[in-house]
Parts: structure tokens; C-alpha cells; sequence
């Protein structure tokens, strides 16, 4: 958008010295350049169109059309900021978990115990928003150092409409489980973390071991669901902010995807 203005701007200068010589020593007054309307309305279109491309390309995002990407578009930064700090996001995350809580109120359990709710943790339960927010939202390569070291201060908050219904889906009957594709050596941080959000009596938490390390996020969620059902546990909702969160095998009853414009993992 910078780009764009400084261009604009070099195109009126140009014009306004066309038909005029230039003398260096002549000078009577400061030189002093205002927009016309014209320009005005040209500036506006263009933020409007910037804004269109980003709508369009979140859209895409959420409904995993594109391929898999590294950064945000660089014209789609203040977009997404202004998305994730606004009130856009967190209608969207009430309305997930809103539709999420209708539909387990809706679930008969047999009573068992066996009937589970799958979470996953980052931009799901606990979010992220104070890493990204110094990190450009999004914009910046992942770098796996700092995250980490971001992950062991424990302090990420809990995302509200996720809280609500992990409680109700506790108070209903539902065994928690929650899958992450963090690394098992995180596990103290992770379960630090999650209390002090307020997350609490989940029936297991499950982490990458060693000889989950290079598996893509879809093959590892999915033998990690296998190996559920093998026990004889029934997968009824499946919670994540990542289609690989959600597809694959062993996949739940229902499945609601959170939204998540800053990352993709595959």
C-alpha cells in the first residue's frame, strides 16, 4: 500500500512540473503538494480493492483452497491485524464454539466414558496473539526457536469461546482429549499453561514424541485417532484452528474449524 501511494505521489509531482521548466534557483516559497479530490477518491479505491483481495484471500484460507503458504500476502498485514484485534474474530470464534456446544448438547452419550471431544491447543484453546502480534501477525517467516522459547513461558491466554465450551462440554460427559502438534518436551509448559488459562481434568494430552517427528500434521493427528478408536473410544467432536487439525482418518462425527488467517500447517 506504501508502494502504491509513493507511486501515486511521483505521478503528480510529474505532472505538476510537465509544462513548466524547472530552475533550480528559483524558489519563491516551499513546495507544497495537495491531493485533489481525484486522487482522494483514487487512494480510497485503491485501500478498497487492497481490502477486497485480502477478504477473498482469507476466505480462501478457511476453506483450504489454497496451497500451502509460508507468510500473509505483505498487503494483507494491517488486514489481518485489524481482524485478529477486532471484534470480527472474536464473533467468528463465538459463533464456532456456539454451533460446536449446540451440536454435543444434541448428542445422546451412551455413558461409558468413552465418548471424546478432540482439541487442539494453539489458536484453538490457548492463543497466540501476543507471539504474532510482535511478529508481524503473520507476515514474518516462522521462526521454530523463538516459538519455542515463547511456548515455555506458559503464558499464553485461553481463548474465551473455546473455555466456555470445553466447560460445558465437561459438565455434559465428554472425555477431553486433547492433541497438539507440540514436542513432548514442552509437556510441563503446556499443562502449566493450560491451568493457568483455566483449562483443567482433561483425560489425556498428547504431544509429538520422537518417533512422531516428521510426520505432516494430518498423518500424526490421524494414527493418533486410530489409536483411540483401537482402544474403543468414539471421536464424537473434533475442535482445531488447522484443516490438518481435522482431516485425515479416524476423523469425529462432527468437526469445527476455527478460524486462523496467521499460518497454515499441512
Amino acid at each position: 500500500m506504501d508502494f502504491l501511494r509513493h507511486f501515486v505521489l511521483v505521478c503528480v509531482i510529474s505532472v505538476a512540473f510537465a509544462h513548466e521548466a524547472f530552475d533550480s534557483h528559483l524558489l519563491p516559497r516551499p513546495l507544497i503538494l495537495e491531493f485533489t479530490d481525484k486522487v482522494e477518491n483514487q487512494l480510497k479505491e485503491l485501500d478498497g480493492e487492497i481490502k477486497l483481495r485480502c477478504d477473498s484471500w482469507r476466505f480462501n484460507v478457511e476453506a483450504n483452497n489454497l496451497n500451502p503458504w509460508r507468510t500473509i500476502p505483505k498487503d494483507c498485514s494491517d488486514y489481518v491485524k485489524e481482524y485478529l484485534t477486532g471484534r470480527a474474530y472474536q464473533l467468528e470464534m463465538e459463533l464456532a464454539s456456539t454451533e460446536a456446544e449446540i451440536f454435543a448438547q444434541s448428542v445422546k452419550l451412551v455413558g461409558d466414558g468413552k465418548d471424546v471431544w478432540v482439541f487442539d491447543i494453539d489458536e484453538t484453546l490457548l492463543s497466540n496473539l501476543p507471539y504474532y502480534g510482535d511478529h508481524g501477525y503473520g507476515s514474518q517467516v516462522f521462526n521454530a526457536d523463538e516459538f519455542d522459547n515463547w511456548v515455555l513461558r506458559a503464558t499464553a491466554p485461553a481463548i474465551q469461546p473455546s473455555l466456555k465450551l470445553y466447560i460445558e462440554l465437561m459438565d455434559l460427559g465428554f472425555k477431553i482429549v486433547l492433541l497438539t502438534g507440540r514436542s513432548e518436551r514442552q509437556r510441563e509448559a503446556t499443562i502449566q499453561n493450560l491451568i493457568n488459562a483455566g483449562f483443567y481434568d482433561w483425560d489425556r494430552l498428547i504431544l509429538r514424541r520422537d518417533e512422531d517427528q516428521g510426520k505432516s500434521a494430518v498423518h500424526y493427528k490421524s494414527d493418533k485417532r486410530s489409536e483411540m478408536e483401537i482402544e474403543g473410544l468414539r471421536i464424537i467432536g473434533n475442535s482445531g484452528d488447522q484443516w490438518s487439525d481435522l482431516l485425515g482418518t479416524s476423523v469425529s462425527v462432527r468437526s469445527f474449524k476455527l478460524p486462523n488467517p496467521m499460518y497454515y500447517i499441512s
